[in-house]
């Protein structure tokens, strides 16, 4: 009888498994995403991990929600993205890049709830000397923060049945290991397998525990992408090195609204809160240059201020030039087109640069109108005035078109002091009753410009 084969072949994408290799994926179809991997995981093991999580059935009304309480996390940023703190028993995944801040967010986490809770920080990449320094910098710790270095998930299931904490640290899930999976640390079936016993223990002993995971050079979850429908949560933790903020981006929870930020400040005593992100972005922004528009963004419920930036110079080439950073660079080419179209301005010779100032990424439609303007404002070297705050969706005839949550942006407006605001009419109609800042509504971007 021929013996069973010992490897199969995974998709990193959507996890599906065949016997033979293809250069796109059956399930998801996407091209070179099957790897090579241990195919069988000891069923002792996985008999293990269903006797753990074994109940009885309940009716929805047996459920009691008087125990689902919320661990505040001692970050007023990371609570919000979190849904309102940790829930207990819950799986999540944060990803970003290396040396931007993960570990340093997670032992300060440490330090806040260790106060009145119990907790385990398991470190595969770090020793315990190297973590304690760490600790230096940021503060006084309570008695009730243990560490562990392992990686071996059979014996940090051992430490928590021992222990019984309430929140456990896993960094990162690619140094981790089962002993049944025949694979080398970090290979698509030990990040698979130790993440899914991970979550038979953080759902049987009702142990809430965070997973640190390194990113790819495409930005996402080094591993296979069932990962992230595994866990309850999936964070990313994005900033630029040469910046001094961070932002703390949800894509997936299942206990709170999704696309929620949250925005920190790296200093050397570790992470701080940033409670005014549009002020914070706004600093040091000039008041008398041309090509400078301040825009309105909402990044999940909240409204940010940013400042964009553009700079039209005539080309030294055939082929004029064009840059955007911080924004889509095919849109920037739509809206030059609009402004070619239905404006008659000739840009066809001229460079364009376009940034978004502090280094912040935002892809959100309502930015087009400030983008247009200040190519305009660049273009013919007119200043906007800096007490003025714009927003718009721009539609290929020119148009303006209404965006989401217009009310948000503008009280954002008047909280920071700006005394005008320029923006799509449908909204300014709806706008009326709002007092304390004046609200021009404009119908076309030829409209918009004609206000510089």
């Amino acid at each position: 009888m021929a013996k069973a084969k010992a490897t199969a072949f995974f998709c990193k994408e959507c996890g599906f498994e065949t016997t033979k290799w293809a250069g796109q994926c059956p399930a998801c179809r996407e091209w070179n995403s099957l790897v090579e991997a241990p195919a069988t995981v000891s069923v002792k093991k996985a008999n293990a991990n269903r006797e753990m999580c074994s109940s009885r059935p309940l009716t929805l009304s047996g459920v009691n929600l008087e125990d689902d309480e919320r661990t505040r996390t001692g970050f007023e940023e990371l609570d919000g993205v979190l849904g309102g703190g940790i829930v207990r028993g819950s799986l999540v995944l944060v990803g970003g890049d290396p040396g931007i801040g993960k570990s340093t967010l997670l032992l300060q986490v440490c330090k806040n709830v260790s106060d009145n809770h119990k907790v385990l920080y398991v470190s595969g990449e770090e020793s315990l000397k190297q973590i304690k320094i760490r600790a230096n910098r940021i503060g006084e710790f309570s008695d009730n923060l243990f560490l562990l270095c392992e990686t071996s998930i059979g014996a940090i299931e051992d430490a928590i049945t021992e222990l019984m904490p309430e929140i456990v640290i896993i960094d990162s899930i690619q140094t981790m290991y089962m002993e049944e999976v025949s694979s080398s640390q970090g290979s698509v079936s030990q990040v698979r397998e130790s993440t899914n016993a991970l979550m038979h223990i953080a759902k049987g002993k009702e142990v809430s525990i965070f997973i640190v995971g390194h990113v790819t050079k495409e930005g996402v979850v080094a591993g296979p992408r069932v990962l992230e429908h595994m866990v309850d949560t999936v964070l990313y933790f994005e900033g630029d090195r040469n910046a001094t903020y961070r932002i703390l981006r949800s894509v997936k929870n299942r206990f709170g609204s999704t696309n929620e930020i949250g925005v920190f400040e790296m200093s050397g005593i570790g992470l701080k809160e940033v409670k005014n992100p549009s002020e914070f972005m706004l600093d040091g922004r000039p008041h008398d240059a041309s090509g400078s528009v301040v825009a309105c963004s909402i990044e999940g419920t909240r409204p940010i201020m940013v400042e964009i930036q553009a700079l039209v110079a005539k080309s030294g080439f055939g082929m004029p030039r064009r840059t955007a950073a911080g924004t889509d660079y095919n849109r920037v080419n739509l809206l030059m087109a609009v402004l070619e179209k239905r404006l008659g301005m000739h840009l066809g010779d001229y460079d364009a640069y376009i940034n978004v100032a502090g280094g912040m990424k935002i892809n959100e439609p309502a930015l087009d109108l400030a983008i247009a303007m200040a190519l305009v404002s660049s273009y013919k070297e007119k200043v906007m005035d800096s007490d003025t705050v714009v927003f718009g969706e721009i539609g290929l005839s020119g148009e303006v078109r209404s965006v989401s949550q217009a009310a948000n942006r503008v009280n954002e407006a008047m909280k920071l002091g700006f005394k005008r605001c320029i923006l799509p009419r449908s909204c300014a109609e709806s706008l009326k009753a709002v007092k304390g800042i004046e609200l021009v509504g404009v119908a076309s971007v030829r409209d918009a410009v004609n206000l510089l």
